[in-house]
């Protein structure tokens, strides 16, 4: 599965800004028909998003088309138009029920075939972001298309009628719940929009505690949220040397039959072995080890 630790969102309509976002080695550029593109210009966005995928060299960064909601009777054209020139995955916003991620899972699914490409090639990911898409999660996570859930912070306050703080703890209850619902089913969890984007170390500070909720990952809005993002979910050199410790002395003690054991002042057992694991997967995944 790719690294997902900064999405960054790019108005579907702006050609400058999607090439701009070529240059900025981000993980993951999507590009947005929904709200990055005003309701006057959503079949311009979506006909520069085909160019993009059409001409542009993405090189390692994941390309991903955001289509609008399903209901509002722009989502059958914006994936007429992006799907045949085989976007790596569909992002899907305001998901609520599995009817919605099934509906557009065979839109794609009718693109593959048709154009010979291996089914399940083009990934989704979902954004869940309204009070009833919180309590689906269960049903919603589990379709076998899925490569990751995004949490919409803003949209799941005015849905249940909180007021936004900078502290979010009005919105912690559906942050957790959303990891949660992404760990059972082994997918990518990224994390909600820091909106104040002339703020990077806001961006850091969000970012590292989403990292602490177990988030693998973060939308970003700004080219300047990009890079404190990416450190955030990167783990430095000291976790990465520590969890290589508890990782080989762990498998000696096990050779020696031994159980839980001490570790510089700690108690190391099997919860703690996966920690140091997870810590290693995500450094593989930013290229670190």
């Amino acid at each position: 599965m790719r690294s997902r630790r900064a999405l960054l969102y790019m108005p579907g309509d702006d050609w400058k800004k999607i090439t701009k976002a070529l240059t900025l080695g981000v993980d993951c550029i999507c590009m947005d028909m929904e709200d990055g593109a005003a309701a006057s210009r959503k079949a311009e966005a979506r006909e520069t998003i085909a160019r993009a995928l059409r001409e542009l060299d993405f090189g390692t960064a994941e390309k991903l088309a955001r289509i609008n909601g399903i209901g509002t009777g722009l989502e059958a054209d914006d994936l007429a138009v992006v799907l045949p020139f085989h976007p790596d995955g569909v992002v899907l916003p305001k998901a609520e029920t599995p009817e919605q991620v099934a509906w557009v899972s065979e839109k794609i699914e009718a693109a593959e075939l048709k154009n010979g490409w291996p089914v399940n090639s083009i990934r989704m990911i979902l954004v869940v972001e309204s009070a009833r898409g919180i309590l689906n999660l269960k049903e919603l996570a589990a379709h076998p298309r899925l490569d990751a859930l995004i949490f919409g912070a803003e949209d799941y306050a005015a849905s249940i009628g909180a007021t936004r703080t900078a502290e979010s703890l009005e919105v912690l209850y559906a942050r957790s719940a959303l990891v949660t619902a992404a760990a059972a089913h082994g997918l990518q969890a990224i994390d909600l929009v820091t909106v104040d984007f002339r703020d990077p170390q806001l961006a850091r500070r969000d970012a590292l505690f989403g990292a602490q909720l177990g988030y693998t990952g973060k939308q970003v809005i700004h080219p300047a949220q990009v890079e404190p993002v990416q450190d955030a979910f990167t783990p430095n050199n000291e976790a990465i040397a520590y969890a290589k410790r508890v990782v080989q002395t762990f498998e000696m003690n096990q050779a020696r039959g031994t159980g839980a054991y001490d570790l510089d002042g700690k108690m190391i057992d099997l919860p703690l072995l996966k920690s140091a694991q997870n810590v290693l997967e995500r450094a593989r995944a930013a290229g670190k080890a």
